[in-house]
């Protein structure tokens, strides 16, 4: 033991400047995930040089303030707000800086295809799906937080990466953990892969108590520091329904193959269970800067700022069978994986406009699955399949102009 450790110390540590050279482009920059990816490129710089993953462009939608500050902090090539009205306000806070700046969803796409190595998609919602295509076209490396991308355009996006020399590398915890654990090659070797839910705030309340529940209480995450809608899929549990068809499209996972349980602490993010009784698991402290790190360094790891794993703190790991019938969100998901075709665009397209007029006040807690379901229901051609982006994006549309015609219906009774 002493000759092998003495050999250890006289082995040299591997190189990453390749890594730490990388430039980084972050599309959604003042969200969460994007906070969160420049708090980890800033840790990368305390760690490893003023010059580790040099930043190319910043986007977000209307946050100028956020968005001059970190761009004046960061300094990209560019700096793009989606919202044309605030080009002059993000023009004057950057004057004298150097940094480009630019306004407008034509913007934001074209900053995704600046030549920066990866991608962070950190735009939420269907919204992040041209900018994202535009990454893919010219063979990034995509660092994807935003699941509606595939949820809402799965083939569509596997055509395009078959098209190209990009790589996908998933940055939601559940996929990014079963990214790490999951051999791809050994795919009729698994068993089932299993995703885990925190149960949300509303894990443990009645149907009642449900009903009445507000925006303030859906977003009071017990776990995760996230934005409101994301918080509120939570809640319902359609966020675990999205990351299943995410997984089934991201890992060609059959959907018998695929399943959730709740477990509350969200320390363990997925379980692989393989054919000889095996099964290997993910764990990590809920903290989003690791699979972020992860993502930004892969093949190789680099130092992050967030929590470490203390399990003897953590004390017990708890598990138990998700309620599909208080979270209908869920078993509404697993209904239109199962369905393919256009049904997973609908669900995605419906639930962003039921939550937000949840989060306005318009309808209750829920009604969120109901205008779900009626919209689906009543949507033509949803087991067709899209052949094209223009095919998914008027999909999207209908879709949602039918799900704010239920969610004024509902508002009204």
């Amino acid at each position: 033991m002493m000759a092998l450790a003495a050999h250890r110390r006289h082995i040299e540590m591997p190189d990453l400047s390749p890594v730490l050279a990388r430039r980084v482009t972050i599309l959604g920059s003042t969200g969460s995930i994007g906070v969160s990816t420049l708090d980890v490129i800033d840790h990368a710089r305390e760690c490893y040089g003023a010059n580790a993953l040099p930043v190319e462009a910043l986007t977000a939608q209307s946050n100028v303030s956020v968005l001059a500050a970190q761009a004046r902090k960061f300094k990209p090539k560019m700096a793009v707000i989606g919202d044309e009205k605030l080009y002059h306000e993000l023009k004057a806070n950057l004057s004298g800086t150097g940094v480009e700046v630019a306004a407008g969803r034509a913007a934001v796409i074209a900053a995704a295809a600046r030549p920066s190595d990866i991608v962070m998609v950190a735009i939420m919602g269907a919204a992040a799906l041209e900018p994202a295509l535009a990454a893919v076209a010219r063979g990034a490396t995509v660092a994807l937080a935003n699941k509606e991308c595939i949820v809402a355009a799965g083939m569509v996006f596997h055509r395009a990466l078959a098209a190209s020399k990009a790589a996908v590398i998933p940055v939601d915890s559940e996929h990014n953990a079963i990214f790490q654990v999951f051999r791809a090659a050994d795919v009729d070797e698994v068993d089932r892969v299993t995703l885990t839910a925190s149960g949300g705030p509303f894990r443990d309340w009645t149907l009642d108590r449900m009903r009445v529940a507000t925006p303030e209480q859906a977003v009071a995450h017990p776990n995760w520091s996230m934005g409101a809608k994301i918080s509120v899929d939570s809640a319902t549990l359609m966020n675990k329904g999205l990351e299943l068809i995410e997984a089934h499209f991201l890992f060609a996972l059959p959907p018998e193959k695929l399943g959730v349980v709740v477990h509350p602490q969200s320390i363990v993010h997925c379980l692989v269970a393989y054919a000889d009784g095996s099964t290997l698991a993910h764990l990590s402290a809920p903290d989003m800067r690791t699979p972020i790190a992860h993502a930004l360094a892969w093949p190789r790891r680099i130092s992050s700022p967030s929590r470490k794993l203390d399990l003897p703190q953590v004390g017990q790991l708890t598990f138990q069978a998700p309620d599909y019938e208080r979270f209908r969100c869920l078993a509404l998901a697993l209904d239109c994986m199962r369905r393919g075709g256009l049904a997973p665009t609908i669900l995605n397209a419906a639930n962003e406009i039921a939550v937000q007029a949840f989060l306005n006040r318009q309808i209750g807690f829920l009604d969120i699955p109901s205008v779900v379901e009626t919209t689906l229901d009543e949507s033509p051609g949803a087991n067709v399949e899209a052949q094209s982006l223009e095919g998914v994006l008027a999909a999207d549309a209908r879709a949602r102009e039918l799900a704010g015609s239920v969610c004024r219906r509902m508002a009204a009774k």
